[in-house]
């Protein structure tokens, strides 16, 4: 893979979206059930910097315990804060590496920015954004990234062909379990458990303090209890 190439590709594109929901994102599992068992997917964020370098390890406890498979999109930025951790996960079947980003900015060509944070301003920074921890993923965990997940998760539709240009797929969300860590754990438990077949929930799993953890150990419980199974995004260890 040829990231300069890409980049030469792309360069002098036009985009016309903007926003969580453009052409080329995935919001829902391309399987719902297997056999009768519907299924859903559970993302997490782990955003870095100075206020998301930190670790939800009660959240990371009750996966473990229970078994629950998810998908953990990882800046580099708190890769770097917990190298050990991120080794660590990246070695347990139960959990597969997403690319978060680079320095977690919304991926743009011209520089739209979302929730306040300022977007790649062209080509060469989306391609930035993605290669960068593309690189330190696949160093980290032995494989290269699948999955990417840009910082807020807004796109525009250049940038999303940009990501897959680069040999990963976009993946949304059908539910915001935790609203960027700011609800309370009713909050979460609510909103995770308007999973229908075939949808992905997104969280945080770096922010210790918040509802997240308390929340998604009620409706990861609830969810398992009513014969729903839980799936990374390919549809593998299920459970």
């Amino acid at each position: 893979m040829d990231p300069l190439a890409v980049a030469e590709r792309f360069r002098g594109a036009q985009a016309n979206q903007w926003g969580l929901f453009v052409d080329g994102v995935e919001n829902e599992l391309a399987v719902s059930h297997h056999g009768s068992t519907p299924l859903v997917a559970l993302t997490l964020d782990a955003c870095g910097g100075s206020s998301g370098g930190n670790v939800d390890e009660v959240l990371l406890d009750h996966l473990v315990t229970q078994g629950i498979p998810a998908t953990l999109f990882l800046n580099q930025r708190w890769i770097e804060s917990n190298e050990a951790l991120a080794r660590q996960l990246a070695g347990m079947p139960q959990f597969e590496l997403g690319n978060h980003g680079t320095a977690h900015r919304p991926l743009s060509i011209s520089g739209r920015s979302a929730y306040d944070i300022p977007g790649t301003t062209c080509v060469d920074e989306v391609v930035e954004e993605i290669w960068s921890n593309h690189l330190t993923l696949s160093q980290l965990a032995g494989y290269p990234p699948r999955w990417f997940r840009s910082g807020t998760a807004h796109y525009d539709e250049v940038a999303v062909a940009i990501v897959q240009a680069l040999g990963e797929r976009v993946v949304g969300f059908t539910v915001n379990g935790d609203g960027g860590a700011t609800y309370d754990a009713a909050a979460v438990e609510s909103e995770t458990r308007m999973l229908a077949p075939g949808g992905i929930a997104i969280a945080h799993m770096n922010q210790p303090g918040s509802g997240t953890a308390a929340g998604l150990a009620a409706a990861t419980r609830a969810l398992t209890d009513e014969g729903y199974r839980f799936t990374l995004l390919d549809g593998a260890a299920s459970r």
